[in-house]
């Protein structure tokens, strides 16, 4: 697969905040959305579009960002329960950040919490976080979802990259236990061009655990159509969903899934 643009994500930032603001528009923004229990709809916005001014102003400024959800002003999103003001607001943000992450270009760098990364690392961040979002408010009131296939296994890479990563991810006592005796899970897209090369292998032995794109023999296997695969993996969708075929010991990709998470 050829790896996205930088100028790729900064488009994805506006076009899946469109595509997230028709999810929701006309929707109760009151309900609690099932993927994420802790929010409702609107807590969601709230989240989506304090993270895109949290990276537009930590890039715009050059000063780190410590906490996303109170320093940066505006933030936490307009004053009030006006669905029409919230979803401009959040729209106002995706502009923002992606023409804030365009001009600074991919050579960048911007500290936002703990970790100072390239503008490529926030942009592709923005994007993929989006990208996984509107899957939460999609299910939440019941839409359909689709996303491009080089996008939905983009956000894979992405996370297995993370946890990899002992800065983001490592450390919690979850991903820790990714380690014990040789086993492996294996990811395969059904529904995408031999290019995008859309299959996984995650190997699991005492060290820890590696992944590489490609096939292989696994003791586990999580089958379907890349964009229900990728929710899956970010469990935004069952395992047992009928979307998804699972083979092997189911259990393995349970244990992966409980202990990877990423809001």
């Amino acid at each position: 697969m050829t790896p996205l643009t930088h100028d790729r994500y900064c488009h994805e930032v506006m076009a899946q905040t469109g595509m997230l603001t028709d999810v929701l528009r006309g929707a109760d923004l009151w309900v609690p959305v099932p993927t994420c229990p802790d929010w409702t709809l609107a807590g969601l916005v709230r989240h989506i579009g304090g993270n895109l001014r949290s990276v537009e102003t930590a890039v715009r400024t050059g000063t780190p960002v410590e906490d996303p959800g109170g320093q940066v002003p505006g933030a936490a999103g307009p004053d009030g329960d006006d669905p029409a003001t919230l979803e401009a607001w959040l729209a106002d943000a995706a502009v923002r950040c992606a023409d804030m992450l365009r001009d600074a270009g991919p050579g960048g760098t911007a500290r936002i919490g703990a970790f100072e990364r390239s503008t490529a690392f926030w942009a592709r961040r923005a994007a993929n976080d989006l990208v996984v979002h509107r899957a939460d408010a999609a299910g939440t009131v019941h839409a359909g979802y689709i996303v491009a296939p080089e996008l939905a296994a983009d956000a894979i890479d992405e996370l297995l990259g993370m946890v990899g990563d002992p800065q983001i991810m490592g450390s919690s006592p979850g991903v820790a236990q990714l380690r014990g005796s040789p086993r492996s899970i294996h990811l395969h897209a059904t529904d995408t061009e031999p290019e995008l090369a859309a299959e996984w292998l995650i190997e699991l032995g005492p060290d820890g655990f590696t992944w590489r794109r490609g096939h292989g023999k696994a003791t586990a296997a999580l089958r379907g159509p890349v964009a229900d695969v990728m929710r899956v993996f970010y469990r935004r969708l069952p395992a047992g969903s009928e979307r998804v075929e699972v083979l092997g010991e189911a259990a393995l990709l349970d244990f992966w899934l409980e202990r990877v998470s990423l809001s």
